[in-house]
């Protein structure tokens, strides 16, 4: 009896340290985020997070492409991952990117974007990335007061949508330049002439790298509180409603 207790007592020791073992062996996302390479050329990753799916991660590219790997980093899976509940599709890799919009743009500091804000504190806040020259963006500008009257605010972000070398992006420096920001703006919207020099320290070249890696791709790019993207322009009574705010 004593015997084969020692015996039952040995391999449910030898049992434990294996799986012991194991388990300080077992992949995660920080050992997989130093093993992931192509054709032996580490991957320029910027995070690896957990998913709900067991042994798959989510990884991010310093690029800011996201695909999922399982745990040995020798298979891909590129595209978005659903979760699928009661109340149907949920887009997991949109959340994601999203919440990462909110947070970056949490960042840039409040001088460097122009504002255009109500009377009464704003019920919500929301950033548009713009450029002087879009006809949309333009016709989005004349929706503003309408926006602030409903308690929404207007922070506007730089994108000359034709690149750092456009006359977009010289007019956008010229109204960040100017000594008063939002009127330039207004100005620049309306077809006026700016005299003022793009001579000063402005965010024009950082605000366009930032919308390039946020994945703006024209203007105005809105983007919601909970860091959702909307593209192009939308009149203000709809994206009161987008925001949940009624009069």
């Amino acid at each position: 009896m004593i015997r084969g207790f020692k015996a039952l007592s040995c391999a449910l020791f030898a049992t434990l340290t294996l799986t012991s073992s194991l388990a300080l062996a077992a992949p995660t996302a920080e050992t997989l985020a130093e093993r992931l390479a192509v054709n032996g050329e580490p991957m320029p990753v910027e995070s690896v997070s957990e998913t709900p799916l067991d042994n798959i991660y989510e990884v991010r590219l310093k690029s800011g492409e996201t695909f999922y790997s399982d745990a040995e980093g020798s298979h891909f899976i590129v595209g978005d991952l659903f979760a699928n509940g009661e109340s149907g599709l949920v887009n997991l890799t949109q959340q994601t990117r999203n919440a990462e919009r909110a947070e970056r743009l949490a960042q840039v500091p409040e001088d460097q974007r122009i504002v255009y804000r109500g009377k009464e504190a704003p019920r919500a806040t929301i950033q548009v990335f713009t450029d002087v020259t879009c006809p949309y963006c333009r016709k989005f500008h004349e929706e503003v007061p309408r926006l602030n009257d409903m308690g929404i605010e207007v922070q506007y972000l730089a994108f000359p949508r034709s690149g750092l070398g456009s006359e977009g992006a010289r007019y956008l420096a010229q109204v960040w330049c100017a000594d008063n920001p939002a009127e330039a703006l207004s100005a620049a919207k309306r077809g006026d002439s700016l005299k003022n020099a793009p001579d000063c320290d402005n965010p024009v070249i950082d605000q366009y790298h930032l919308g390039l890696e946020l994945g703006v791709q024209g203007t105005p790019a809105i983007v919601l509180p909970d860091g959702r993207m909307v593209p192009g322009y939308v009149p203000a009574e709809r994206l009161a409603g987008m925001l949940g705010i009624e009069e």
